[in-house]
């Protein structure tokens, strides 16, 4: 039987549960309004679009985190005018966790919060067009109100993806116990030290659950949004 997690074990889930908190929290605005645009409008250079925001899927996680630390580190692109403008640094702090999570859960997020959008009937939309309703009335009395169950859907993936992020956490934040050691982290570390094949597997039974309750919640939500747009 396995034994309760310890204090350190705790704080791991603790900060992984916040970091996914977050990373959904602050993706969830841009997510959302880049699916509307990407389902509803036609413009030159979509498609190119639509493949540099899938591209956190395909590409080695490593790589995304070395390209956060170019251009958010102390002394990257953008981090090295927050840190002498603001005096904020995000690399290797928690922060940094919530931005290398966003990332690599984005796609998901978009994906389907845009098949949500597209499986709207834009008949509504038209009808409340004609009769007098702005763009921004029927996006938010419409579209909106239609498509929840799958934006919802979307955030819960993206919130277990955050949970699962390794690669790029690890590239970008580095492994520190107690700042940026997130779940998966303390996984790793964990296989990594003599006798602590207990401790893993703890972690990989927690992991394991949180994952099973993402994707049921996630299906749930799935089939009642299927149920809503045909009934």
């Amino acid at each position: 039987m396995l034994s309760p997690l310890t204090p350190a074990e705790m704080a791991a889930l603790l900060l992984s549960l916040k970091v996914a908190f977050w990373a959904v929290l602050c993706s969830l605005p841009f997510g959302v309004l880049l699916a509307w645009v990407l389902s509803r409008l036609e413009f030159p250079g979509k498609s190119l679009l639509d493949s540099l925001l899938h591209l956190p899927l395909v590409l080695p996680p490593v790589v995304i985190g070395y390209l956060l630390l170019v251009a958010l580190g102390r002394n990257g692109l953008i981090g090295k005018i927050l840190y002498e403008h603001l005096g904020v640094s995000i690399a290797f702090t928690w922060k940094g966790a919530v931005a290398a999570s966003a990332v690599m859960a984005f796609p998901l997020l978009v994906r389907t919060v845009r098949l949500s959008f597209d499986a709207v009937d834009k008949r509504l939309e038209m009808a409340a067009r004609t009769l007098g309703a702005g763009p921004w009335r029927v996006f938010f009395t419409i579209t909106l109100p239609l498509s929840l169950p799958g934006i919802v859907a979307g955030m819960v993936l993206a919130f277990a993806r955050s949970l699962g992020e390794f690669g790029a956490t690890i590239t970008f934040v580095s492994n520190i116990p107690g700042q940026t050691q997130t779940l998966p982290l303390a996984l790793y570390t964990m296989t990594q030290v003599p006798n602590g094949e207990a401790a893993a597997m703890r972690l990989c039974c927690v992991a394991i659950v949180i994952a099973l309750l993402a994707m049921i919640v996630a299906n749930w939500l799935e089939k009642r949004f299927t149920r809503h747009v045909e009934g």
